[in-house]
């Protein structure tokens, strides 16, 4: 069992690792990227990341401040799914409405790797294999229908 401070410690080091691992990688735009913390220059809309003692995962949140606005862009990627799909080769969960311990409702497009550990470093190569691919498809498909978001 890990201390808190432990298992900060070693959250901060494996998304430190996996920042070094994916600087050298252009954006489909050819851009510098924080992978990371990739800005999707929509309001409300953000690619997250997140590794847990169970489980890697990549989604879309959508949650901007007006509700009708939120259900238009999760509409509009559901319009999109058939070319979201074959970009990721993965069948991501559309989840229209879902509200957090807080009460701040949003929308997700999900993504789960089950039976990893960030604590278990031998985990690691497989969760950031799964996080590259993911975050880089993302990165394309954003490139290509951003504009169709831009436009709402």
């Amino acid at each position: 069992m890990y201390t808190k401070e432990q298992a900060s410690a070693v959250r901060q080091r494996f998304w430190i690792s996996f920042g070094k691992y994916m600087q050298p990688v252009p954006s489909a735009s050819e851009e510098k990227v924080n992978w990371i913390n990739y800005k999707t220059g929509i309001k409300g809309i953000f690619f997250k990341m997140d590794v847990d003692n169970d489980k890697a995962s990549i989604s879309i949140e959508i949650s901007p401040k007006e509700t009708a606005l939120q259900y238009q862009y999760f509409n509009l990627f559901q319009n999109l799914q058939k070319q979201f799909q074959d970009a990721k080769k993965n069948n991501w969960i559309f989840t229209k409405y879902f509200e957090d311990e807080f009460g701040k409702s949003y929308s997700t497009i999900s993504l789960e790797l089950m039976n990893v550990n960030i604590f278990r470093e031998t985990d690691w190569p497989q969760i950031i294999s799964f996080l590259k691919l993911h975050i880089i498809a993302l990165d394309i498909f954003w490139n290509e229908y951003k504009v169709a978001f831009e436009m709402m």
